[in-house]
């Protein structure tokens, strides 16, 4: 049997705002672009929380719903700082760290149970060093399961622990609502709602073939978690499939130099989330938004694995210029890049590309 951890810190931005400017406890504090601009909310404490705001909320309807609300740029440096550090922690209890984000991760700790430590002990601990170092809290779910331990660690946050034992599985599933299952997005669940399935309980109770018929193989996926069956494990490292960073402009713009320059600042970033994870990629993405919404991507691979800002803006801004026509005006550009190589595999000095015949 395995024991697995779910720890996930509790409105992480907002919190390390909080922490890190005291006069800002216990008010209400939302992480995000100006309202000004198209602005999102990143993070809400919980005393904005108390009012509706959540995150990926346009900034102008969070302040329109709690006006007293404090609003606080985002530090990202800050947060992987914290990040880090947590990883760490986590690191020191068991070998077997699936992180998520900058903010969660699985913890698969049956060995140190095995060695004579109880879950909920283990937990609890976690807990208590988390916020001696780190001076933040975590809420923790506790269950033999991924899935049903990271439903476990949303359920008394904030500064939870919830332990799910072997054989409460299913008791504990049963009751909660479709939404809160692995896979049942917003469109799964409207459908399933329709059909009068509306709990967990009520999933795991399907006629399996009725499920098959309308889901497919993602039916009897969802079954198996409704019934507390997961035996996914824990991944210690996760292979990185892409990397990408994009930009929301606060006005709608069609200026090529615009462009271009936020081309190649777009890149730079890229470039050094690449040589932090030492990586080449040769294929160069670039996302666009027109005015009208209409998102669309295009892109190029390369006769070599690049990394350098250089090499990205230059490809991704000949990516650029072809769509550059008519009155078309744009909202939102992002560069990315994958069909990556380890840098490490490929020559010291990287090699300098020369487009010709692209345009």
């Amino acid at each position: 049997m395995r024991h697995i951890l779910h720890a996930d810190f509790d409105a992480f931005y907002a919190s390390v705002e909080q922490l890190d400017n005291p006069t800002l406890h216990g008010k209400p504090v939302v992480v995000g672009g100006s309202a000004e601009g198209r602005g999102v909310v990143a993070s809400a404490s919980y005393e904005a929380r108390e009012f509706g705001v959540r995150s990926a909320m346009p900034m102008r309807t969070a302040q329109r719903m709690c006006p007293q609300a404090i609003r606080v740029g985002a530090r990202f440096d800050r947060y992987r700082e914290i990040s880090q550090g947590v990883m760490s922690i986590f690191r020191d209890l068991t070998p077997l760290v699936e992180p998520l984000s900058l903010d969660e991760a699985y913890l698969d700790v049956t060995a140190v149970v095995d060695n004579g430590r109880q879950p909920p002990e283990i937990a609890a601990d976690l807990k208590r060093r988390v916020k001696y170092e780190l001076g933040l809290t975590i809420s923790v779910g506790v269950a033999t399961s991924k899935s049903i331990a990271k439903i476990a660690s949303d359920m008394d946050k904030p500064d939870g622990l919830t332990v799910v034992a072997l054989g409460e599985e299913r008791a504990f599933l049963a009751p909660l609502p479709i939404s809160k299952l692995w896979g049942v997005g917003p469109k799964t669940a409207e459908r399933l709602i329709a059909e009068g399935v509306e709990t967990i309980a009520d999933i795991a109770g399907c006629d399996e073939e009725w499920l098959r018929e309308r889901f497919g193989r993602h039916g009897a996926q969802m079954q198996r978690l409704a019934l507390g069956q997961d035996d996914s494990p824990v991944v210690v490292r996760r292979e990185t499939k892409s990397v990408s960073a994009e930009t929301t402009f606060a006005r709608d713009t069609g200026d090529p130099d615009e462009l271009q320059e936020v081309v190649s600042r777009l890149s730079q970033r890229v470039a050094n989330q690449l040589r932090r994870k030492q990586l080449q990629g040769r294929t160069v993405k670039l996302k666009l938004r027109l005015s009208d919404f209409t998102t669309f991507t295009r892109q190029r691979t390369l006769p070599y694995a690049v990394q350098s800002a250089e090499d990205l803006s230059q490809s991704a801004g000949e990516l650029l210029r072809a769509e550059l026509y008519g009155r078309r005006r744009f909202r939102l550009v992002g560069v990315g890049v994958s069909g990556f190589e380890q840098s490490e595999e490929l020559p010291e000095e990287p090699r300098q590309l020369r487009f010709s015949g692209f345009g």
